[in-house]
């Protein structure tokens, strides 16, 4: 470390300070300072280490300010993260509205520090995202997440917003009209899974004012990025094409993809052949286009074939479907990466057979596709591809499916595979990465993979997690950073999964789970949670407390309560069984009181609230039509996903307030209801007609015009505490 410094210090003797003062690096990030601690913007300073091949930066107390230096401004931006973390115990959120909380004259930094990263590639996001958790953000949602990026190292962020825009103008070339066009794409919220190929035309047709103003916002995003330093990964065409394109050209070679999440038929998608005459010129229109409006990077995400069913699977045709979409870039970018995400061969591990795999993936040039091994939290397909045969890969941990709100994910597992990956990986692994579908819970999961990826070797995890509970609370507290200690060996030594949710959020039933919300078999006692909860509770809290800080307890007593509803479910159950009434309807209620207190105390966070989610799509709307539209559109891809109890219901279920109260609340008492009055008449439980009846339940949710709080409701200590002395004596009895 000591060597490392000193080179970085003799890199900066060799600077221009002329040069320095015209750097667009150091103006960008003096912009960021600006925007995320402005009270410090006159005492930080930046300079420009030029030639260097490893991304690095270096910080010291000088002449009364902090420098900051760094090889570019991704560097430099890692250089204030680290500064704020670690000196002013900050922690800056994702969310724009928790911000960040420093002291109020700028801590001293005593001794000068270095880093340089262990990879150049720092990947984020997924397709999903954009539908479970962006689909409704503005311009500032988006600034303060770019400069969260930034300084957390990303470099390579999925930049997909917007591009119907670029399809619109395309498919106008080649002859479709605006009602074919529009229809061909889905709502707001499944533009994602649209994207990705897997549906068409449901929720359709896209409204122009979406279109365009959504444009006009990426153009915003991209910039943006740039300026940071990053290499927005836009996409590329990988063979969607709409139904109605072979009216036009009835001897093109289209094929249904088949069903796709118990969808109709009628919202399947269609793929161009690429062997068909058609596709190089649609590729060549799009990028074309899209260079236009907003340049490039010349890494393109393309991702043909994603949980759906190839024409063939012949490994020649896989193989040359590689190479013509690979070509097809280079016609119009000769300068074109191809990034592919790895999940179509953990989703669909035995049609993607080794041969299958090597053949697709060698089909294009080496060190011209890169890899996002995308779910290394449960599979890590570098082990038994020999590392993609060679081509380039990124690390990425997922750790959320849908967004759904549980407590969940295993530290120190991920850092012993991603120290493993780094020592053992090969030479073409070349980043890390996190593919989440939806983000908001579990921050701590993704502040570590990008803190790893500047790492000098293995990490203590409980030091780092010492470090994390002190800028979470703004200060050092024995009471907070044993609560946190008691997380890392009970919540965040669980791997996060598919569905991951507390049973409040399931369709009834009397055991196990339903459809996507599956009983999470906590290997932890809730005793321990209810401590760490209320360790939480003992710190004091004032106005200079991070809003952060009372996420974490919100967070912490919303788990509590929900692993505890297991407990009152099964007894439920068990009453049930033995054909007690009175205890049968005991229980019930004290589900729903549950239910309604986990509501309650929910309602005292902005980044819980239903009403918020609904109002940010709202404020999207040209038309009153629209906010309708679009109001709707965001309650029913968090309820029933899809067509009315189908297979995708519950998938992307949240624990926020307004929707626990009035949707899953409310299903547990038509449930409880429905089983007392079986019991009072004798009647055989029908688990399935149940399941039916409440599909029309679910379905007129969507529809009713309910209005939820958009601004939290109470005082998060205040209700956590009382919250805690009601329930600490029943959870501490279970057994």
């Amino acid at each position: 470390m000591k060597r490392f410094i000193a080179l970085l210090l003799m890199a900066c003797c060799l600077q221009v300070q002329a040069q320095q003062n015209k750097s667009t690096d150091i103006i960008a990030a003096q912009s960021l300072v600006k925007r995320v601690v402005p009270q410090y913007a006159n005492a930080i300073q930046f300079q420009k280490i030029e030639h260097l091949a490893i991304d690095s930066f270096y910080i010291e107390w000088k002449n009364n300010q902090l420098l900051i230096k760094g090889s570019n401004v991704n560097a430099m931006a890692v250089g204030l993260n680290y500064y704020l973390k670690n000196i002013c115990l900050a922690n800056v959120s994702w969310y724009k509205n928790e911000g960040v909380t420093v002291p109020q004259k700028i801590p001293v930094l005593k001794n000068a520090i270095g880093l340089k990263a262990r990879c150049n590639e720092r990947f984020f996001l997924n397709y999903c995202t954009f539908g479970y958790t962006m689909p409704w953000w503005g311009w500032q949602d988006w600034q303060w997440f770019i400069d969260w990026m930034a300084l957390n190292g990303i470099n390579m962020p999925l930049a997909i917003t917007g591009q119907e825009a670029i399809w619109y103008k395309v498919w106008k070339k080649f002859g479709l009209t605006d009602e074919q066009i529009r229809s061909f794409f889905t709502g707001p919220a499944y533009l994602p899974w649209h994207r990705m190929a897997n549906i068409d035309r449901w929720e359709g047709p896209l409204p122009t004012h979406w279109i365009n103003s959504q444009l006009a916002l990426q153009k915003k995003i991209v910039q943006r990025e740039k300026d940071l330093g990053m290499k927005p990964v836009l996409p590329a065409f990988a063979g969607h094409v709409p139904q109605a394109l072979a009216t036009i050209y009835p001897k093109a070679k289209i094929h249904s993809l088949g069903e796709w999440g118990d969808f109709s038929q009628q919202y399947q998608s269609y793929f161009l052949d690429p062997f068909d005459s058609l596709f190089k010129p649609i590729q060549k229109a799009y990028l074309k286009e899209q260079t236009q409006l907003l340049g490039t990077s010349h890494i393109y995400g393309t991702d043909p074939f994603n949980e759906v069913t190839p024409p063939s699977w012949e490994p020649a045709y896989l193989a040359s479907v590689a190479n013509t979409i690979y070509e097809s870039m280079l016609q119009t970018d000769p300068k074109a990466e191809w990034l592919q995400m790895s999940w179509i061969f953990y989703y669909q591990r035995k049609q993607w057979t080794d041969e299958r795999i090597k053949t697709f993936l060698t089909a294009v040039p080496q060190g011209k596709m890169t890899l996002l091994d995308y779910y290394c939290d449960n599979t890590e397909i570098w082990k038994f591809t020999n590392a993609f045969y060679a081509q380039p890969y990124i690390w990425c941990y997922l750790g959320n499916f849908g967004g759904n709100t549980m407590m969940s994910g295993n530290l120190s597992e991920i850092e012993e595979r991603m120290e493993n990956t780094f020592q053992k990986g090969g030479s073409n692994m070349k980043g890390v990465g996190s593919t989440l579908e939806g983000f908001g819970v579990n921050p701590i999961m993704y502040q570590y993979v990008f803190d790893k990826a500047w790492s000098t070797g293995s990490v203590n995890v409980a030091d780092w997690v010492n470090k994390w509970a002190k800028s979470r609370y703004g200060a050092s507290n024995v009471s907070v950073e044993k609560a946190w200690n008691i997380l890392l060996n009970t919540t965040y030594a669980e791997r996060a999964g598919l569905g991951r949710s507390t049973l409040t959020n399931a369709r009834p039933a009397f055991t196990g789970h339903n459809t996507w919300t599956t009983d999470p078999q906590i290997k932890y006692s809730n005793k321990n949670l209810l401590e760490a909860w209320h360790l939480l509770l003992l710190a004091p809290v004032n106005a200079h407390t991070p809003p952060v800080y009372s996420y974490d307890v919100v967070n912490t007593g919303r788990q509590v309560l929900g692993n505890y509803f297991t407990v009152l479910r099964d007894a439920f159950t068990k009453s049930y069984q033995q054909h007690n009434a009175m205890a049968v309807h005991n229980y019930g209620l004290k589900m729903l009181d549950v239910l309604s207190d986990m509501d309650t105390l929910l309602a005292t966070n902005q980044n819980f609230l239903l009403g918020s989610w609904i109002a940010d799509a709202e404020k999207m709307a040209s038309t009153s039509q629209e906010k309708q539209y679009y109001a709707q559109d965001a309650k029913r891809i968090l309820t029933v996903w899809g067509e009315p109890g189908k297979h995708l219901t519950d998938y992307a279920n949240r624990a926020w307030a307004g929707l626990m109260q009035t949707y899953y609340r409310e299903r547990w008492k038509i449930f409880i209801d429905a089983v007392e009055k079986s019991m009072q008449e004798n009647t055989a439980w029908n688990q399935e007609a149940f399941n039916q009846s409440l599909t029309t339940f679910e379905a007129d949710w969507v529809e009713n015009k309910l209005q939820f709080p958009d601004h939290p409701t109470g005082n998060t200590m205040q209700v956590s505490k009382r919250l805690y002395a009601k329930y600490v004596a029943a959870i501490m009895a279970v057994k």
